[in-house]
């Protein structure tokens, strides 16, 4: 039992210095973000396709293509460093729901959405009424999605 309780102090421990050591405020971090979103992600190989007639018939309109990472992160820091954290959450929600990004992208994005959410945590704990509402907002799309 002893062994169990040194070893949950130790691990308890670990991650506190390691969180405490990594610790950037969310603007530089989605800045950082958004250089690396501006590197291309590595395109993925279209399908061999056999040659087939076109179809005559028109296909129904579609909704407009979601914006580049890039672009939507973008968005994101000034709604975030402008003071409205709902909108900078459902932006980088959105964002991390895309699939064409590369690797590191992914994991920057990750990185600042890690840092934006810890800060609104921290703001919405002392009081901040947007804070709150964009945790609220989070914790729905959160819910939501899965």
């Amino acid at each position: 039992m002893k062994k169990f309780k040194l070893f949950g102090l130790f691990c308890g421990l670990t991650v506190a210095f390691v969180a405490c050591g990594h610790k950037h405020d969310a603007a530089s971090e989605l800045e950082n973000a958004a250089k690396v979103m501006e590197e291309p992600a590595p395109a993925t190989p279209a399908p061999a396709l056999a040659a087939q007639p076109t179809p005559t018939v028109e296909a129904p309109a579609q909704a407009a293509p979601a914006p580049p990472p890039a672009q939507e992160l973008k968005q994101a820091l000034a709604s975030y460093k402008a003071g409205q954290m709902e909108d900078a959450v459902t932006r980088l929600h959105k964002l991390r729901a895309q699939t064409n990004m590369s690797p590191a992208q992914k994991m920057a994005l990750q990185d600042s959405l890690a840092a934006v959410m810890s800060e609104i945590y921290g703001l919405a704990a002392k009081g901040d009424t947007r804070a709150i509402a964009a945790v609220k907002q989070w914790e729905q799309m959160q819910t939501n999605s899965h």
